[in-house]
C-alpha cells in the first residue's frame, strides 16, 4: 500500500431473509438506510419503497457498526457503506447488492486510516470517504470487480476557523465528483473553504489544485451539491446556517448569492439537496426548530428565494428525493423514523403523508432504480 499525506498548509456479516420484490413495477426503488448501532439498529436495511404511493415494504439487513452514510454503485450492483468509528477501526466496506430481492453481502472492508467517516461517494474508479475526526479526505482505488483496494492517498485539511469548539482540529465533512467528471471537491470545514483536486484519465491519484475556494468565516462548509444541469452549485453550511450558490464552469465556483437556511442561529445545518427538475432546493437544520428550509431556483441564474419551511422530527441528518421528485423522504436520527413527505411539485412545499418507517437512529437514505 502507498500513502501519501499531503498537508494543506497554504491553500462480521448476518442478513436477515430477503423478500421477493415485485418486478415489472417501475414506480418501485430499492431503498437503503444507514444507520447507527449504539442503540437496537444492526446496520444497513434494505426496503421497496413505491415512488407513486410513498409506502415502503422491508426487505433486508445486514449487520455493519455504524454505516451512517452510504452510496449505490451507478448500476445498483454495488454499496459503499463507511463505519464510523472515532479510533483506528473506522473503515470503508463494499457489499454486493441484489436490487431485487434487497440482500446484502459483504465484499471487503479497508480501514479509512482516519476517525468518524461520514460520507463516500464513487465515480466507479475509486471511492473517496470524507474523515470527520479525522480530518481528512481518503481515496481508495478500485478492483474492476468493484472491491476496495487498500488506500492509497490521504488528503488532509487544516484548522484556522474561529470556533473554539468546532474548529479547533480539522475536519473534512463531504467529499465529491464535479459533474464533468474532472475535479474532486471537499469542504474543509475548520478551515471555512471548499478544497479542490484535479481528476487526470490515467492517474488514480487526484492531485491537489493550487485554488481553494474560500468562504466567509465562522461558516463551517458541510455538504455541497451540483444543479442537474451542472452549470450550479449549492453549499449548506453548518455553524452559519446558510446556503451559499455558486457558478461553477470547468473546476472554478463563483459566488454569487448567501441566504440564511437556519434563521433561529441553531448551528446545526446538516444536508442540502435539489430536486430532480432542478427546480427547488431543499436545506436541513437540527438542534433547534428541526426541520428543513425550502427554496425556489431562478432558472436563469440559479438563484435561491426562500417559499417556505417544514418542521421535521428531531434532529434531520440526511434526506433525499425521489427519483421522480415527488416524495422526499427525511432520516430524523433522534426520532426513530424516516418521514415521508409528499413534495407539491408546483410550490416545492412539503406536506407529512405519516408514512413513517420505522428505523432506529436513521442517519442516510439512498434510492437504486
Amino acid at each position: 500500500m502507498k500513502t501519501l499525506l499531503y498537508c494543506m498548509l497554504g491553500l462480521s456479516v448476518a442478513a436477515c431473509a430477503p423478500k421477493k420484490a415485485a418486478n415489472g413495477n417501475p414506480d418501485e426503488l430499492a431503498m437503503l438506510v444507514g444507520t447507527y448501532t449504539n442503540g437496537t439498529s444492526k446496520g444497513i436495511y434494505t426496503f421497496r419503497f413505491d415512488q407513486e404511493t410513498g409506502t415502503a415494504t422491508p426487505l433486508g439487513s445486514v449487520e455493519l457498526p455504524n454505516p451512517s452514510y452510504l452510496t449505490p454503485s451507478e448500476d445498483g450492483k454495488l454499496v459503499y457503506a463507511v463505519s464510523e468509528m472515532n479510533d483506528s477501526t473506522a473503515a470503508l466496506s463494499s457489499l454486493a447488492f441484489d436490487k431485487e430481492t434487497g440482500e446484502l453481502r459483504l465484499l471487503n472492508t479497508e480501514l479509512t486510516q482516519g476517525a468518524d467517516p461520514c460520507y463516500v461517494a464513487t465515480n466507479g474508479r475509486e471511492v473517496l470517504t470524507a474523515n470527520y475526526s479525522g480530518g481528512t479526505m481518503s481515496v481508495f482505488p478500485l478492483r474492476p470487480d468493484g472491491t476496495l483496494l487498500p488506500v492509497d492517498t490521504l488528503f488532509e485539511g487544516i484548522a484556522t476557523g474561529p470556533d473554539p469548539v468546532r474548529q479547533i482540529v480539522p475536519h473534512i465533512h463531504c467529499t465529491l465528483f464535479s459533474p464533468d467528471g474532472k475535479y474532486i471537491f471537499a469542504t474543509d470545514f475548520s478551515a471555512d473553504r471548499i478544497l479542490r483536486f484535479v481528476l487526470h484519465p490515467k492517474d488514480i491519484i487526484p492531485h491537489l489544485s493550487a485554488e481553494a475556494i474560500d468562504i466567509e468565516a465562522d461558516s463551517g462548509p458541510r455538504h455541497l451539491t451540483f444543479s442537474p444541469d451542472g452549470k450550479h452549485a449549492y453549499l449548506v453550511t453548518e455553524l452559519s446556517g446558510k446556503v451559499i450558490a455558486f457558478d461553477y464552469d470547468d473546476g472554478r465556483l463563483q459566488q454569487i448569492q448567501t441566504i440564511v437556511a437556519d434563521t433561529v442561529g441553531a448551528r446545526g445545518g446538516a444536508d442540502v439537496h435539489l430536486s430532480p427538475d432542478g427546480k427547488y432546493l431543499y436545506a436541513s437544520n437540527r438542534l433547534q426548530a428541526d426541520g428543513i428550509a425550502i427554496f425556489a431556483v431562478d432558472p436563469a441564474n440559479g438563484t435561491l428565494a426562500k417559499v417556505g419551511y417544514q418542521l421535521t422530527g428531531i434532529h434531520p441528518r440526511h434526506f433525499n428525493i425521489t427519483p421522480n421528485g415527488k416524495y422526499l423522504l427525511a432520516a430524523c436520527r433522534d426520532s426513530n423514523v424516516i418521514q415521508v413527505y409528499e413534495r407539491d411539485e408546483n410550490t416545492g412545499l412539503l406536506r407529512d403523508t405519516h408514512q413513517d418507517i420505522v428505523v432506529d437512529m436513521p442517519v442516510c437514505v439512498q434510492f437504486v432504480q
